[in-house]
């Protein structure tokens, strides 16, 4: 149960990333890259929150890290750039519901301006939900592009024709 819980994670986190590389038109070759790390990089944050424990913010990093590594070696494969790669790739892994409910505790904020109980437990739930959103966004941003300033001239170089000797 435990492996089918990982696959099917994986598979819905590639259809997802190949719907959002749909909508920046990548070459059709760049489809199949984008689905394999949008599973690895979701169902490794899958594994490490669910099986080891892991805060929603670490395991975003490291699932990150892996996409950033994973589009710089397929890069080239692909014959596309990191971005093309890894962008759809982790909007999949994008925390929608922290920051659903950051935007809805905001709008029920403003409607009970009046009650001060509701209010404040409102503002405490935005303020919850608004720190998971930032860092966790700030952790995916930070992990793929991390490789990118590990490995400047191989990033720079994915479409760029190699030098014959």
């Amino acid at each position: 149960m435990m492996i089918l819980d990982i696959l099917s994670d994986g598979i819905f986190a590639a259809l997802a990333g190949v719907g959002f590389g749909a909508i920046s038109d990548p070459p059709i070759r760049a489809f199949r890259f984008i689905a394999l790390l949008a599973a690895v990089g979701h169902a490794c944050r899958y594994c490490l929150m669910n099986f080891l424990g892991t805060d929603i913010s670490t395991g975003s990093l490291i699932g990150a890290l892996l996409i950033g590594f994973g589009s710089l070696w397929l890069g080239e494969k692909a014959r596309t750039p990191m971005t093309v790669l890894y962008i759809p790739a982790l909007l999949p892994m994008v925390p929608g519901k922290f920051a659903y409910n950051m935007v809805f505790s905001q709008i029920m904020f403003l409607q009970y301006l009046d009650d001060p109980l509701k209010r404040n437990g409102y503002m405490e739930m935005f303020f919850s939900n608004s720190m998971v959103t930032c860092t966790v966004v700030f952790m995916l941003a930070a992990g793929a592009t991390l490789p990118m300033f590990i490995f400047p001239e191989r990033a720079s170089s994915l479409t760029r024709n190699k030098k014959r000797q």
